[in-house]
């Protein structure tokens, strides 16, 4: 990417992610990118091309902070519950909820290409746990997987209000998966 296409990309996120998607123009994220018009288009063909070039980047920036925290813990059945612990380092700075969730809140046509990124991401989000929980021996890793993804994704929405339900929410996740681990491990 350009240097012009990388604030493009810069601007985007800021605006979308504290605007909301369909509230910001290009007009607008041309301006704060410094760029023109054109050269916007000329990068990216279109806002919604933008638009997944926008989740494309947190998606990847995400995806690798959790797969960090997994690979730095201690045993496999750590592991299971480390999404919750990359969401914690992630909210330190993103404090207007899921990028991906109001994505498909805003955009919920399905072909759309973000409607897409945001929802292979939450898919990715559940094997991820099933893998995790496969890995550490759980006794229904699929069963398990959706429990986790259902209490991540629950104090990923209600991270915006002001009770922080991420610290229960971590402990109920180490709960389910220390219920679930074959005996022995």
């Amino acid at each position: 990417m350009t240097p012009a296409g990388r604030r493009i990309v810069a601007a985007a996120e800021e605006l979308f992610y504290n605007r909301g998607i369909t509230a910001v123009g290009v007009d607008l994220i041309a301006e704060h990118s410094g760029v023109t018009k054109r050269t916007l288009y000329n990068q990216f063909g279109s806002k919604d091309h933008l638009v997944a070039a926008y989740l494309t980047g947190r998606d990847q920036r995400w995806r690798s902070l959790v797969r960090a925290a997994a690979d730095a813990c201690d045993t496999p059945v750590d592991a299971v519950t480390a999404p919750f612990d990359a969401l914690r380092a992630w909210s330190r700075t993103n404090h207007r909820g899921c990028a991906f969730i109001n994505a498909l809140a805003e955009l919920p046509d399905p072909s759309h290409p973000a409607h897409r990124i945001a929802a292979n991401q939450k898919l990715w989000l559940l094997n991820l746990f099933e893998e995790l929980a496969t890995t550490a021996g759980c006794s229904h890793p699929a069963t398990l997987a959706t429990q986790l993804l259902v209490l991540h994704e629950g104090a990923v929405a209600t991270q915006p209000l002001s009770r922080n339900t991420l610290p229960e929410s971590t402990d109920l996740a180490r709960a389910l998966v220390g219920a679930d681990v074959a005996p022995g491990r």
